[in-house]
């Protein structure tokens, strides 16, 4: 066996033994809830009456409210949803495809499964949103604040430059609030001077990333894939690189991360 070969199945046997001994985020934040209920499978508005609500918003009105509404499934690609409050709203499987969502509020949102690809949402707030599975290849983050749980999301070429996924360090009585990456596709993304400290990076696909300039101090990229990603003035103080994938160039600019010598390296 090679010894490429054999990094790919201690990678392997790890994931598994992750997966099966602990409890996924996503798993833990979605105990007690039925999606099945109305309020997570139906939808009290429709995309007309929702245009309708964004055509009567005269210049200088109030945000718009649909905080708490249930808009799962809906098809609202390529609205203008910008600074639109959706605080706790349920998107669940909704199509926000091409929409915009600059400036607009989705703190507690509940987006899992919903299709965000191509989705503007510079300076957006996500704190605590639960987009597991979210798709969101192309979107542009840029900016945002996000803490929410994208565990298994597809996030290919989305933007993240300049966000703040950091962990919520203020009030922890609930435990870290952080962002959760685990097992997401983030190929080619761009996490340029974004701020990633304590995040949740584990087993995270970001193959060609660029986190050039980027804080990733304190995050957990145990058995993450990095083959490829840019690295310039990344501060990567304690990161966690267990069985992280990454190339044998960037060992350089990664010298102050922990386990750097348990990575693999190409």
């Amino acid at each position: 066996m090679t010894g490429e070969k054999r990094n790919r199945v201690i990678a392997s046997a790890a994931l598994c033994l992750y997966l099966l001994a602990t409890p996924s985020g996503a798993q833990e934040m979605l105990r007690g809830v039925d999606l099945a209920q109305p309020a997570y499978s139906q939808a009290e508005l429709t995309r007309e009456a929702i245009e309708a609500i964004l055509k009567g918003k005269a210049s200088g009105d109030a945000r718009i409210d649909l905080s708490g509404k249930s808009l799962n499934g809906l098809d609202l690609s390529g609205l203008d949803l910008s600074d639109v409050n959706l605080h706790a709203a349920r998107l669940v499987r909704t199509r926000l495809v091409g929409a915009k969502l600059d400036h607009a509020i989705l703190d507690q949102a509940w987006l899992l499964e919903a299709d965000l690809s191509h989705a503007s949402l510079v300076h957006a707030h996500l704190f605590s949103a639960q987009m597991q599975r979210v798709r969101a290849d192309e979107a542009d983050f840029s900016r945002a604040r996000v803490t929410g749980d994208l565990t298994g999301a597809s996030l290919r070429g989305a933007k993240f430059v300049q966000a703040d996924l950091s962990s919520d360090m203020k009030n922890q009585s609930m435990g870290l609030m952080r962002i959760v990456l685990s097992t997401a596709n983030a190929e080619g993304a761009d996490f340029t001077a974004a701020n990633l400290s304590h995040a949740d990076l584990r087993f995270l696909h970001a193959a060609r990333a660029n986190f050039s300039g980027a804080a990733l101090e304190d995050a957990d990229a145990s058995g993450a894939d990095f083959a490829g990603a840019k690295w310039e003035g990344a501060r990567a103080m304690d990161l966690d690189l267990d069985q992280a994938r990454i190339d044998e160039s960037a060992k350089l600019a990664l010298k102050d991360a922990k386990n750097l010598d348990r990575a693999r390296t190409r």
